[in-house]
């Protein structure tokens, strides 16, 4: 019985097709390879804009763009028990000031989202804000919870809904990590752009 492994190159699209051939009395094999079709849909991929006209992801090239002032704010909300929500509020976590480290984090999170979404921009961030609300009545689950609302500012070509988005992120994770020693069962919900401003597409604000 033998085997052969052939790499083919398919509408510029690598990729590894490993044949097994089957013994036949004959002793030959000749596979059949099914070639993609040229569709619509391969037309209509250019059309978004972090692909190219060959289907593979790109960096948008911005440098024709025009520069204004930017801002966009994000949420991101922490569910947690009663307790540790007092455990919070009275200094009480061993690991330190929940907020205050979830804070400085939040704000290295909006500088490194270049680095953690492939297709992100690196750019030059004016001013990055981390917000706190407590709500300790809790909710029909028997939860509290913490919103997290960041805000991120630059003056560019592209704007800086990622970078809030990822600053809240952290920020929540952050709260997470100084606090599952007491408490492993917090979740997170509600991760989401709340408005942005500037560039092309103006203002956006969130219905719901």
């Amino acid at each position: 019985m033998e085997f052969s492994t052939h790499v083919i190159s398919v509408s510029g699209v690598s990729a590894c097709y490993v044949l097994f051939l089957t013994f036949v009395s004959s002793g030959t094999y000749n596979p059949v390879i099914s070639f993609p079709q040229h569709t619509d849909s391969t037309d209509k991929m250019a059309e978004f804009t972090h692909f190219n006209e060959s289907g593979r992801a790109r960096m948008v090239d911005i440098s024709a763009k025009d520069s204004t002032e930017r801002l966009a704010t994000a949420q991101a909300k922490v569910f947690l028990f009663p307790e540790t929500l007092e455990k919070i509020q009275r200094g009480k976590i061993a690991k330190g000031d929940v907020l205050s480290v979830a804070q400085l984090a939040g704000v290295m999170g909006a500088k490194k989202t270049p680095d953690l979404i492939p297709m992100c921009h690196p750019i030059l961030l004016t001013s990055v804000d981390i917000a706190f609300k407590e709500e300790p009545q809790p909710d029909s689950q028997g939860r509290c919870s913490i919103t997290v609302t960041a805000t991120a500012k630059t003056t560019g070509p592209t704007g800086v809904e990622m970078e809030a988005m990822t600053a809240a992120s952290v920020a929540a994770l952050t709260i997470y990590d100084m606090c599952k020693a007491v408490d492993r069962e917090m979740s997170f919900s509600e991760v989401c752009l709340l408005s942005k401003s500037g560039g092309k597409s103006g203002t956006y604000i969130r219905k719901v």
